[in-house]
């Protein structure tokens, strides 16, 4: 629907501050028009905006404007009026190229002025046609028939016009720089898919410009200066050989010629167009008056027929065996020919002997009715004779055939694929009026009219020609690719009015003019590539002359053009091009099916007349035809280009086009997110979906590296990887830094981590970590393992705050059903550049939860730094447990779960507690009661109980005595040491040295002391009789507290038992892997739960603690 704009002054109280025009002051350069605030080489890229602001004073210009509402928004939003008049001035030249004349003479460039006719239409006219219709097109139709010609026609055509309706859709939604399809295809499918198609449709067009050269050398050589050979063949044999150096000798002084004329100037070149255009007008205009003079007088171009094999003419001028000469019977030079003497009693060839010659019209004319004797397509071999079927023959004895006979023959073998791949060249040309998008008046209107206005013109052009020429002239004719037939003459000419020498002029000079034009537009094309710098080993080729003309692209042009023309044979160059026309055609489809039906907010194109359909149809259609002309050159130009893609996406830049595949990858990604949360993962598909919490210092760098080289080895690129950190802070403080991340994705490109950064900014890093557990990810796309590093200095922290929030992610991960790996030591752990040679990866199985510990070794060992290493798992059996058949079942349960791993079951016989193990118990206890006092109070009289409590624990366990001179019990409340003797004092009271007498053990004698024991020992103590009712009321809150935290003890016994086993094993290997115990579910036992882990993992290298979550990650089932 239309939209209405109303402008609305608004009014000031000061006159001469009417206007809104001071708002906005730019500055103006005194030489520069205002229209170009950019040099030569300042074209506008996608990275900058489409309207630039240029910065303003700081002074106020806002005094008296009545838009003060919005005056600090400015600078970033500017007002209607200044966004329309850029709008108004801006002009899409084409990048910045200028001739030598305005660059030296400072001239300024003009605006673009052309309109459809001038721009879009005649500039296709001229690339569509060209050497194929003069040189191919009456051969093909000779060969493949009136029916298969028309049909090849129809479907190159017909691809052709449902490209042309998709480049236009795109090339009318927004302003297409010069670029032309290039840019359409880039932008639209992003810079892997544009830099490969760019690249093909660049050696398309390079190719196309050596066909051109080689069409010029053969109508040069052949039809007006035949003599002008450097290799002249001796015998009849090296003909081909002759005729194929001598094209590439004159194709190569040509292509010098032609990159000359391009590096002197496009100017010139511009300038000879409008030449060359009208010599290919001028040879159409001449074919269909010479058609329309068959009818009423068709011309005298006889063929010579023996029996009915067409035979070469050049050599004799009377078709006869003999001739009357004064009544006397004389040879003629045909006879010489097929005999060994001019006389009559010569020996001559068979075939010669048994048929007579007939001199037939070449050119019957358009009533004669050979319409159709020329309908039915003549296949054959190379060396097969050009015969006319209905045509009398007597076939000879002899069926051997001398090449030295002036016969006409194929020169290659002719079937329908290779009309195909011959024939598609002739349409191609239509991206002519694209690439000059920055030279037209109004692009988004002359494009698609001026493209499809010519693509339907020279579509009834070629089809009226297949018809014409099946109607007008012999079959044999047609079939005779070089003339040999009609005396040399060039077969489109004969048809011509009013002489053969117009097409053949004609033609020279179309093929030059199409030389001429690839050469100029396949640099440009190569320097738009790499100006984009999406490839890097391109870059040398975005730099020019001062002027901005690509001279570094037009030497590689010239070199790739050359490759063609040492090919020297147009008919082989043909296949090689098409094959890159029809894969930029392919994509240019694509892309406007993938943005149609993406529906884009953006895709709004002002050619309304497609469909996604038409597209696919497009499409369809030029992948088949790229099979049909030739298979195997398909498959060479798909790997050209995939390597093309994969080399973008590996080392290329990275640019954000706002391309349809970046939104069908969205679609793409939303269609499988939903449909993941439709359900759990089976367990077959289950792998570690990682969340990576890392720890940055005050400089915001990653404080363990190597987490993220953990990371690497355990994904391999494989499934989601989130790593994620947490600001301390506000968002609107360190919103920025939490978006880019800068270093955190320096550290993942580093170390080659392939997955999603997320970094959150929070009041405290405890609520950051508890929202990204909670959080990251998106639906069925969620994290299910978190892997975090061990925080080794935990008891050299001033706070607490380290281990604890280590706690709480434990119990959160517990909690969301999610597994858990905490690395020790993960400094230590081996980079991605390391190779682990030998050594073992040990699992100890302690606990089942889920077989996580097993699936761990196989994922890493799939990584080249693991590679080598074996794979070994302990289980442990306890008393009652048959360690024999254990260890039989574990290897069956193994070999059922395809690992490959040593097996080995340890066994773990019940001890009685050890004196060290109390003693660590007690230490950890102490510590922690100690903490709390000087957190939570700090007066007279919990220290007294604190120490009357040391007291008596002393009494009861001597070997105490150096622990708790050397712990921190010998610090007060304000942290400093107390003098040895109060400790000395308080041991040697009465209360104690009661106690000392009754129950210390000798220092000689080793005690263990077990539950039963000490509950002996205490009733033994409450009956002495000498206790004293205040020492009854010190000792009974130490004895109630040892025995409530009689679980810390076993707990402990385990750790040091199992630390003491582990140890023992494996502390030469590579990796352990430790089932993680669960913290406790009182929290007032935290830090003994950490002591518990350093206890546990005390003397190993690398360990790598590993919790489940709750459900089964690995299965025996296929």
């Amino acid at each position: 629907m239309p939209i209405n704009f109303t402008v609305v002054p608004v009014e000031d109280n000061e006159a001469e501050k009417s206007t809104l025009e001071g708002v906005f002051r730019e500055e103006h350069d005194e030489n520069i028009p205002p229209q170009r605030q950019y040099s030569v080489d300042d074209t506008p890229r996608e990275s900058s905006p489409f309207i630039n602001i240029i910065d303003q004073d700081q002074e106020n210009y806002y005094d008296g404007k009545n838009m003060a509402l919005f005056e600090e928004e400015m600078e970033s939003n500017p007002m209607v009026s200044s966004l329309l008049n850029k709008l108004a001035n801006y002009t899409n030249l084409t990048q910045g190229v200028t001739e030598h004349e305005e660059y030296e003479e400072g001239g300024s460039a003009v605006g673009p002025q052309m309109g459809t006719f001038i721009g879009v239409y005649l500039p296709c006219m001229q690339n569509i046609l060209g050497v194929i219709l003069f040189l191919r097109l009456t051969w093909i139709v000779g060969t493949a028939g009136i029916l298969e010609s028309f049909a090849v026609v129809v479907m190159c055509c017909t691809c052709t016009m449902l490209t042309a309706i998709s480049m236009s859709a795109i090339a009318t939604n927004g302003v297409v720089p010069a670029g032309g399809s290039y840019y359409m295809i880039s932008r639209s499918l992003g810079p892997e898919f544009g830099g490969a198609v760019g690249l093909c449709f660049y050696l398309g067009t390079t190719f196309a410009g050596s066909m051109y050269i080689l069409g010029t050398i053969e109508i040069l050589l052949t039809y007006i200066v035949p003599n002008a050979a450097v290799f002249v063949a001796e015998t009849k044999e090296d003909e081909s050989v002759a005729l194929l150096n001598n094209m590439r000798v004159y194709g190569t002084c040509c292509l010098a010629l032609m990159a000359l004329v391009v590096f002197v100037g496009v100017k010139y070149v511009n300038k000879l167009s409008l030449v060359f255009l009208a010599c290919v007008v001028l040879s159409i205009m001449a074919i269909y008056a010479g058609v329309i003079k068959t009818a009423i007088e068709p011309p005298n171009f006889p063929i010579c027929l023996l029996g009915n094999r067409s035979l070469q003419n050049h050599n004799f001028e009377k078709c006869m065996k003999t001739e009357e000469r004064n009544n006397q019977t004389h040879t003629t030079k045909l006879w010489d020919l097929f005999c060994d003497s001019p006389y009559l009693n010569a020996t001559c060839d068979d075939y010669f002997i048994r048929n007579n010659v007939t001199e037939i019209q070449g050119i019957p004319g358009l009533l004669s009715g050979v319409i159709k004797d020329n309908l039915w397509s003549e296949y054959g071999p190379s060396g097969m004779l050009v015969e006319k079927k209905d045509q009398l023959s007597v076939p000879a004895k002899d069926k051997s055939r001398n090449i030295n006979l002036p016969y006409v023959f194929n020169d290659i073998s002719t079937f329908f694929t290779l009309i195909v791949g011959i024939y598609f060249p002739s349409v191609t040309g239509i991206m002519a009026g694209s690439n000059r998008s920055g030279d037209l008046r109004d692009a988004q209107r002359s494009i698609p009219t001026g493209t499809i206005l010519a693509i339907a013109t020279t579509s009834f052009l070629y089809m009226t020609c297949v018809v014409l020429f099946g109607a007008c002239i012999e079959g044999v004719v047609l079939r005779d690719k070089f003339g040999d037939s009609v005396k040399k003459n060039l077969v489109i000419g004969t048809l011509a009015w009013p002489s053969p020498w117009v097409i053949v002029i004609g033609s020279f000079f179309s093929c030059c003019g199409a030389g001429l034009q690839s050469l100029t537009g396949a640099p440009r094309l190569l320097q738009a590539i790499a100006r984009d710098g999406i490839v890097p080993f391109l870059q040398v080729f975005g730099h020019g002359k001062a002027n901005g003309e690509p001279t570094w692209a037009l030497l590689m042009t010239a070199g790739i053009c050359e490759i063609g023309i040492l090919i020297a044979s147009l008919d082989e160059v043909a296949p090689i091009l098409s094959m890159f026309f029809l894969m930029c055609y392919l994509f240019v489809n694509l892309a406007c099916a993938v943005q149609t039906l993406l529906g884009t907010p953006n895709w709004r194109p002002r050619f309304k007349f497609y469909h996604w359909t038409l597209s696919f149809l497009g499409m369809s259609l030029c992948l088949s035809l790229m099979f049909i002309c030739s298979w195997y050159y398909a498959l060479v130009a798909m790997c050209i280009a995939g390597c093309i893609y994969k080399y973008i996406e590996y080392r290329g830049a990275e640019k954000e086009w706002g391309d349809g595949i970046r939104g069908l990858s969205l679609n793409a990604a939303r269609y499988a997110l939903i449909r993941l949360e439709e359900a759990p993962p089976h367990t077959k598909n289950w792998r570690p979906q990682l969340l990576v919490l890392l720890k940055l210092d005050s400089d915001l760098g990653v404080k363990h590296p190597r987490l993220l080289s953990l990371t690497t080895q355990l994904k391999a690129g494989k499934g989601l990887t989130i790593v994620s950190s947490v600001l301390e802070g506000t968002y609107m403080s360190l919103g920025a830094q939490a978006k880019t991340a800068e270093q955190v994705r320096a550290a993942m490109h580093s170390e080659r981590t392939k997955g999603f950064c997320h970094v959150v900014a929070s009041s405290n890093l405890r609520d950051g970590f508890s929202h990204l557990i909670q959080s990251a990810g998106l639906g069925g796309m969620k994290h299910n393992t978190v892997l975090m590093a061990w925080p080794g200095a935990w008891k050299q922290a001033q706070d607490t705050y380290p281990w604890k929030n280590f706690i709480e992610t434990v119990r959160e991960t517990t909690s969301a059903h999610q597994a858990l790996l905490v690395a020790k030591n993960i400094d230590r752990f081996p980079s991605n550049q390391d190779r682990l040679g030998e050594g073992t990866i040990d699992v100890w199985w302690i606990v089942h939860d889920g077989g996580l510990l097993m699936l761990l070794p196989f994922l890493l060992r799939q990584h080249k730094v693991w590679r080598k290493c074996k794979m070994r798992i302990f289980s442990v059996a306890q008393m009652d447990d048959n360690s024999i058949q254990m260890k039989k079942d574990l290897q069956m349960f193994l070999y059922q779960l395809r690992l490959n791993a040593e097996v080995e079951v340890v066994e773990m016989h019940g001890s009685d507690i050890s004196a060290f193990t109390y003693e660590k118990t007690l230490v950890m206890e102490q510590r922690s009661q100690m903490l709390k006092q000087m957190q939570l109070s700090r007066n007279e009289r919990e220290r007294e109980c604190t120490w009357n409590g040391c007291s008596l624990l002393i009494s009861f366990f001597p070997f105490l005595g150096d622990v708790c001179s050397e712990s921190a019990w010998l610090f007060g409340d304000t942290g400093v040491a107390l003098p040895q003797a109060q400790l000395i004092h308080d041991r040697n009271t009465k209360s104690h040295a009661n106690l000392n007498n009754k129950a210390a053990v000798s220092p000689e004698h080793h005690m263990t002391w077990t539950k039963d024991k000490l509950i002996a020992e205490r009733n033994r103590n409450r009956a002495e009789p000498n206790m004293g009712v205040k020492d009854l009321f010190n000792l009974k809150p130490y004895l109630n507290l040892f025995c409530r935290n009689q679980s810390n003890v076993r707990r402990m016994h385990t750790a040091v038992k199992l630390n003491e086993v582990v140890v023992n094993k494996s502390q030469g290997a590579q990796l352990v892997l430790l089932n993680m115990p669960g913290p406790p579910k009182n929290k007032g036992g935290d830090e003994n739960y950490m002591e518990f882990l350093e206890v546990l993992m005390d003397g190993l290298d690398r360990v790598l603690l590993v919790r489940g979550g709750g459900r089964e990650v690995i299965t025996i089932y296929s």
